[in-house]
């Protein structure tokens, strides 16, 4: 199995990523997301999140949203909190809020589903994205960022 390298992820542009998650396996994005890069590459993905938000797709969205990736060292997950209010997209620096949507997804889907390479829809119809809370807020929180397509 040939690796992907994500270890200078802070300087890839979001179609690169793109086209490199398009062509890994499930298990090389698994293994990309359960190494030492883990939080390095989770704190660029997530930190890019609020500059790829569309404020104009929005409307008078307000929510605290939980992003809970799984996979990690000894079974272990990492929460992301992202509130959306007034026109804005904010990462918390830790995950104390309620969330209004909170959303639980393993490594390879995770990287798909933040590439454009994934269905979020579909993952979650075959269970593997799982949601709760607001569960049209998760219908449409793809439109309410500009995704990268590869």
């Amino acid at each position: 199995m040939s690796e992907i390298d994500l270890s200078d992820y802070s300087n890839l542009d979001p179609q690169a990523f793109a086209q490199m998650v398009k062509s890994a396996s499930d298990a090389q994005l698994n293994e990309v997301l359960s190494g030492e890069l883990r939080g390095k590459i989770l704190d660029e993905i997530f930190g890019r999140m609020p500059a790829l938000f569309r404020p104009e797709r929005a409307g008078n969205t307000n929510a605290v949203i939980h992003w809970i990736i799984t996979g990690g060292a000894g079974g272990g997950s990492d929460t992301y909190e992202l509130t959306i209010a007034d026109g804005t997209c904010v990462l918390s620096p830790s995950p104390v809020k309620e969330p209004k949507l909170a959303i639980t997804v393993g490594p390879a889907d995770f990287l798909k589903v933040v590439s454009g390479n994934g269905n979020p829809v579909m993952m979650f119809m075959t269970g593997k994205l799982k949601a709760k809370g607001d569960l049209a807020l998760a219908a449409n929180i793809a439109n309410l960022f500009n995704i990268p397509k590869a």
